[in-house]
């Protein structure tokens, strides 16, 4: 299902720059839902990758060594999602912390209980970085990530914008849209100044933590899902600009191109480190710029394209429904994987324990689904249309 645009501007279309913000809901887009599942598999693959040594100075290597870069594309999905579709009003702000809870935190607490009890690469682990684990709040502390479950600081990351981004919005709640644009583009154009703070480059210290990774050094891959909910707004009620834009984005291959040519790019040694080695500040700064690009080039196609064809095909979709699941679970499936393999760390075997790592995630990450995340989306979709009811 493509996106539905009305085939002759509202009246108020000459000021469509200067209205305030509000409500933007769209009829749902199952291409982006499809690339939720492409996204997972990305990140999947780049940790499999990396996990197997593969050489990351080859052509391939460079571009998968950094399909980390699906992390902007998740950020940017969920920045999109959630300004196109947010409410400001106060009354609602409530509702809209009580969804993401519900929505974000079941799924989370069983894996990472799971893993506590289960994955050996968590024993041994302290009691305070257990509880920083169930509260998000590991990514704050000095060596506070347990094994099997590093890949979560980016989950850290995207819950501290969930916190903020209601104030956001209430702080410009009539601002006009072009207002709105500005201050996304400022603020992200700033953030990239992040890495220079002597704070930022005095940490990770035995007693600090890893300040670069935190919200304000990412917020430029928020900020791409920001104005394009904000262009999806602005050309909603302009079809001239609105049909130039679609025919631009039908080129999706050009796209992907452009996303695969930015990744090869962050890829090469004269970029910036590959792997777990500590950029400097103006390494990371392009790091996050390149990151930027890619999610661009890979999410705005789908927001003012037509259809995917491939992206809503059903398999599709159903890996689109459990890719937060695959997501949550890919990292520990793995460490499990490489010993029942056979396979020592960074020792080869890449498509074996590929292939394992896929296909367990999928059905871990399935049973997560069914079992956990969507028993609760009924009570909270009820919940939802009688606080609706009674506004």
């Amino acid at each position: 299902m493509s996106l539905s645009y009305p085939s002759k501007p509202k009246p108020e279309a000459v000021a469509h720059l200067d209205q305030p913000v509000k409500a933007n809901r769209r009829r749902f887009n199952r291409s982006l839902e499809g690339l939720r599942g492409v996204a997972a598999l990305g990140v999947l693959l780049t940790h499999v990758w990396f996990q197997t040594g593969m050489d990351p100075k080859t052509h391939i290597g460079a571009i998968v060594s950094r399909f980390d870069f699906f992390v902007a594309v998740f950020f940017s999905l969920s920045a999109f999602l959630l300004w196109r579709g947010m409410d400001f009003r106060t009354d609602m702000v409530r509702m809209y912390y009580w969804r993401r809870f519900w929505r974000i935190y079941p799924a989370y607490f069983v894996c990472v209980a799971v893993c506590v009890a289960f994955v050996p690469e968590t024993f041994g682990a302290s009691a305070a970085t257990v509880i920083q684990t169930f509260t998000f709040t590991q990514l704050y502390f000095p060596h506070s990530f347990l094994g099997g479950l590093t890949h979560l600081w980016s989950l850290c990351v995207e819950v501290a914008f969930y916190v903020v981004l209601p104030v956001v919005g209430l702080v410009l709640l009539k601002a006009s849209r072009r207002v709105r644009l500005m201050v996304i583009f400022g603020v992200a154009l700033v953030s990239l100044g992040w890495a220079y703070l002597p704070v930022v480059q005095d940490s990770p210290s035995d007693t600090r933590a890893n300040m670069q990774i935190f919200l304000p050094g990412f917020f430029l891959w928020f900020a791409v899902g920001l104005v394009i909910a904000e262009l999806e707004g602005m050309l909603f009620d302009d079809p001239t600009r609105l049909r130039i834009l679609r025919l631009v984005c039908r080129w999706r291959f050009m796209w992907w191109s452009l996303a695969l040519a930015a990744m090869w790019l962050a890829g090469q040694q004269s970029f910036g480190p590959v792997g777990l080695v500590h950029p400097s500040a103006v390494e990371f700064m392009l790091r996050v710029i390149a990151g930027g690009v890619c999610a661009w080039c890979i999410v705005a196609p789908y927001v003012f394209g037509p259809a995917s064809f491939v992206l809503e095909s059903s398999p599709m979709q159903f890996l689109g429904k459990i890719s937060y699941s695959v997501f949550l679970w890919h990292v520990p499936v793995l460490t499990v994987v490489l010993p029942l393999a056979g396979v020592r760390p960074f020792t080869g075997n890449f498509v074996l324990v590929c292939g394992l790592t896929v296909v367990v995630s999928i059905v871990v990450g399935f049973c997560s689904y069914v079992f956990v995340e969507a028993p609760l989306r009924k009570p909270m979709a009820l919940l939802q249309t009688l606080k609706s009811s009674s506004n």
